[in-house]
């Protein structure tokens, strides 16, 4: 299998790697690792996903960090190079969030975001109906 080298980075804040890995135990998986990626969607044009998975795919950057493996595809690695993740608890409750130097623009949520590279297509901002 083709495994990119690691040239281009995420990272996970330790709160974020605990969190993987409680869920990893919490779902018998010890093994798997995180799957970051970008898809079209979302109000503000990209959205963030999540899943976990047991290898990584060819070409993949793969990435270990506290011990937590992360799978990001090279198209998503477009977007997401430099970008944190972390895990935040609070009293709304809690969640992963990223932090993504790449993202010029993004939804009240979070979850959703845009590059300097995306068209205006008039999306964002108000009518999100995310938070």
């Amino acid at each position: 299998m083709d495994v990119l080298e690691k040239t281009e980075t995420i990272s996970l804040t330790t709160g974020a790697a605990n969190m993987i890995r409680n869920l990893l135990t919490q779902k018998n998986v010890p093994d798997y690792g995180l799957r970051v990626f970008v898809s079209g969607g979302g109000c503000s044009g990209m959205q963030y996903g999540m899943a976990l998975e047991g290898e990584a795919r060819p070409y993949d950057h793969v990435i270990e960090q506290e011990g937590i493996k992360v799978f990001v595809d090279p198209t998503s690695m477009m977007y997401l190079s430099g970008a944190t993740i972390d895990y935040v608890d609070s009293l709304m409750g809690g969640g992963f969030s990223i932090d993504n130097p790449n993202a010029v623009s993004s939804c009240g949520c979070g979850h959703s975001f845009k590059t300097a590279g995306q068209a205006d297509a008039g999306t964002g901002g108000g009518g999100c109906g995310c938070g």
